[in-house]
């Protein structure tokens, strides 16, 4: 078993936690932790999964904590909570280092003390369908995912949630690699709960549905995607997934006109 540190960890420099929160993640964890082998520390915070998550992460780390789901928020931040070193990288199951990035990392943090920035972006590269997308607004999707432990929290959303960073923020060059949906069936496993997530929160601010919201929101989205932001250049891929971003928007909406008449907060549809 790995304790947690890799042999060729930061020795002159500041040192840096991987954390990574997981739930019913066997197909991606192994790959995922191996790729942050190198690292001082890895820090795995299990939402109580089903199937062999705890028991393939047991192997790569002894930094294991089994908790119920309390929301996106408050699991990373009880994970960083959990990391004993100074800097801070939130990983997901299904991403990867590259060999580049891990690199970048490494140097940027030999000798590097309290100096700002305080966090870093990383751009992301994802991967549908068996290849890597660069149109659509999908690349590069930057992410701040490098932080200095005592200088940034998770906000408390039901959905999308973001880091609130106290201090300047800087940017990688690198790329993290996101291995997000593999096959058509991979977008339903995450739509439905993601949607409910999404109208449950829109909820506490919305009282109204209205026909533009259900016609007229998702048409946008797909003339941003597929047209603006070039996902055509991306070939039936970019299609694909310029049409699932705008069927998320109209799921979204529509369990939200369900939630508002189920909680006798529904105004007219017009």
């Amino acid at each position: 078993m790995i304790d947690g540190k890799a042999s060729n960890s930061i020795v002159d420099g500041a040192t840096i936690s991987i954390v990574i929160i997981t739930l019913n993640e066997e197909r991606n964890i192994a790959e995922c932790l191996e790729s942050a082998i190198w690292a001082d520390e890895m820090v795995v915070v299990d939402a109580q999964s089903q199937d062999q998550t705890v028991k393939i992460a047991k192997q790569y780390t002894d930094k294991l904590f089994v908790r119920p789901w309390p929301g996106f928020g408050r699991q990373k931040n009880f994970g960083i909570d959990c990391a004993s070193c100074e800097w801070i990288f939130i990983l997901d199951a299904d991403e990867r280092f590259s060999r580049e990035l891990r690199e970048e990392i490494k140097q940027l943090l030999e000798g590097k003390g309290s100096v700002e920035p305080v966090a870093y972006r990383v751009p992301r590269r994802n991967y549908y369908y068996g290849r890597w997308l660069r149109w659509g607004g999908v690349f590069p999707d930057y992410q701040i995912r490098l932080i200095r432990k005592d200088c940034a929290r998770y906000n408390d959303v039901r959905i999308h949630e973001n880091l609130i960073v106290d201090g300047r923020i800087g940017t990688l060059n690198q790329f993290l690699d996101h291995y997000t949906e593999r096959r058509i069936t991979d977008h339903f496993k995450k739509f439905g709960a993601y949607t409910t997530l999404a109208a449950e929160q829109k909820l506490e601010s919305r009282k109204a549905v209205h026909w533009y919201d259900l016609l007229g929101r998702p048409f946008i989205i797909l003339l941003k995607t597929y047209v603006l932001k070039q996902g055509f250049r991306d070939g039936i891929h970019g299609f694909i997934v310029s049409v699932f971003a705008s069927m998320y928007s109209f799921v979204k909406y529509s369990k939200l006109w369900d939630l508002a008449r189920l909680h006798g907060k529904e105004e007219h549809l017009c």
